[in-house]
């Protein structure tokens, strides 16, 4: 049993100070941190991030948190970028490396006329009845999206959106899962989303 509260990975996403008012009405207020024992010793651990897989990568390597998070046993939610960097790599500038905790890759998003890249704003999400992060939701919710690189679906996704063809909008492997909306940007049903994680 994780001795500690929940904390926030200090991974330099953009998103850190949405994420904390989010957990802040939930009644949660985790430490934003690099400390890797807190890590280690956290009951719930967030990954978030925004911008570049390789620059995210980098920054976890160079703090001793790579290994760190592949270590870890308990509940961990990757937002957006940090989602993907549960994959085993990432398309982005040539291929990157990613944690590996998440079979597959992820890859860039095809842009059309219509259908500009990065995929942003509000989209539809196919939700599995059957997993514990959507308790008390629909078996569709919207939620709020900004992204450029996607992970196919895959038999660890556990949500699809479509923007161009379907892609992983949740995935859920062991203990680690990921969102690549923001659901600290997605009303209510984000908020469920967040309790839900809290709770497992």
């Amino acid at each position: 049993m994780s001795a500690g509260g929940p904390v926030i990975v200090d991974s330099g996403g953009a998103n850190i100070s949405s994420l904390r008012f989010a957990l802040g009405r939930l009644g949660c207020t985790p430490p934003l941190s690099a400390d890797a024992d807190l890590i280690r010793h956290a009951s719930h651990v967030f990954l978030p991030g925004v911008g570049a897989a390789d620059d995210a990568m980098n920054r976890l390597e160079r703090n001793g948190l790579a290994d760190v998070v592949r270590s870890l046993t308990q509940p961990v939610l990757g937002i957006c970028l940090g989602m993907q960097l549960l994959f085993e790599a990432s398309a982005e500038d040539g291929g990157r490396d990613c944690l590996g905790l998440v079979p597959g890759r992820v890859v860039r998003m095809l842009a059309a006329p219509d259908r500009p890249v990065p995929h942003m704003g509000w989209n539809l999400t196919q939700l599995a009845p059957d997993c514990p992060l959507f308790a008390d939701l629909p078996p569709a919710a919207h939620f709020y999206f900004v992204h450029s690189y996607a992970a196919p679906v895959g038999p660890d996704t556990v949500a699809v959106a479509d923007y161009g063809g379907e892609f992983t909008a949740v995935v859920s492997h062991g203990n680690f899962h990921g969102t690549q909306f923001h659901p600290e940007r997605s009303g209510p049903a984000g908020a469920r989303v967040l309790q839900n994680f809290l709770a497992l």
